[in-house]
């Protein structure tokens, strides 16, 4: 009877299992129907939204509840891209915050229903500002939307919450549409790399755009160098004496002409014990992988890690071709990247 009642449960559980996967997959499966229906809606207001958000002094999103949280994230956003922005909570707003709210400013309010009694309590406020309105909603015919500037609808088919109440397609819509929002806002400041870079100095967004090869490159007298008519045994001492696992190989000029790895060292003495007559230029490898000093760490972590074989080290060279130091893949590591 327990064995019995065993295989009962594991059927059930089972069952189970398949119909919870079975609903995930149809949530997914909605939230990409809305999302494609919100690609067909981008029109002029969404074109003039982006315009006001640029010029804007400063921007502001609000929202109650699930929409709070994505008001929250749209202006983390937007921050981030060098727009100056914040989130108000409506109620905090009637009780002085809207005092930061200036004529010059927009205003983004998110509603799923386009009623919302905080945010309804607030517009009138809003409007004696003199700010731009801009809405989020899924009720073009609402009283925000009524009310606003400009109206950008949020349209879903239905919640993939079971009974079609909480908010959870309408909230990644509305998420879609503020990050639609930033990306051309980003597009039309025509911000650079490095524009974002200092808007993130820390973390491993920031160290991969603000850190570069210059920063913890091996230069000077710690710089393993050969010459092309240097000795096997030249290389194998400058290998040994500056820990790097390689040495540079340059002509008389300076200008980088190969490279010699131990490894390198390691293999040709596999094959011959008679390295007497040999000169760096025989056994170094021709025209290695170099960057400039200014590479970003991330781009030069790419260029080692992403490619057949990865390679550990990689020379570093000045706009006229001269070898001025050498990088790790563990020195890149260890910065914390």
């Amino acid at each position: 009877m327990i064995n019995i009642a065993n295989k009962l449960l594991t059927i059930a559980m089972r069952l189970n299992t398949k119909e919870i996967i079975k609903q995930a997959v149809e949530s997914i499966d909605l939230t990409q129907r809305s999302l494609e229906l919100l690609k067909k809606r981008f029109d002029r207001n969404f074109t003039d939204a982006v315009k006001c958000i640029t010029t804007a002094k400063q921007v502001f999103v609000s929202g109650v509840g699930k929409s709070g949280l994505i008001a929250q994230k749209i202006a983390a956003t937007f921050t981030s891209i060098g727009v100056p922005s914040f989130f108000l909570h409506p109620v905090e707003a009637l009780h002085g915050d809207i005092g930061m709210v200036r004529k010059g400013d927009v205003v983004i309010l998110l509603s799923k229903s386009g009623t919302t009694d905080e945010l309804v309590r607030i517009l009138p406020y809003l409007k004696k500002r003199k700010v731009k309105i801009i809405s989020i909603v899924t009720n073009t015919q609402s009283f925000l939307a009524n009310n606003s500037d400009i109206v950008l609808e949020a349209f879903i088919e239905r919640e993939s919450c079971p009974f079609n109440i909480a908010p959870t397609t309408s909230a990644l819509v509305s998420l879609a549409i503020g990050d639609a929002l930033a990306v051309c806002a980003m597009s039309m400041k025509n911000m650079t790399v490095e524009d974002f870079a200092q808007n993130h100095p820390l973390g491993q967004i920031g160290k991969n755009i603000t850190m570069t090869v210059a920063d913890i490159m091996h230069k000077g007298k710690a710089l393993p160098l050969i010459f092309t008519h240097s000795s096997i045994k030249d290389a194998l001492i400058e290998i040994t004496d500056k820990s790097l696992g390689c040495v540079c190989v340059v002509d008389k000029n300076g200008i980088l002409k190969g490279i010699i790895t131990d490894g390198d060292i390691r293999r040709l003495l596999n094959k011959t014990d008679n390295v007497h007559g040999l000169k760096a230029r025989d056994i170094m490898t021709i025209n290695p992988i170099a960057v400039k000093r200014e590479t970003y760490l991330g781009e030069a972590l790419s260029i080692m890690e992403n490619r057949s074989s990865q390679i550990n080290v990689l020379p570093v060279i000045s706009s006229s071709g001269k070898c001025i130091g050498v990088i790790r893949l563990h020195d890149i590591v260890r910065s914390g990247l």
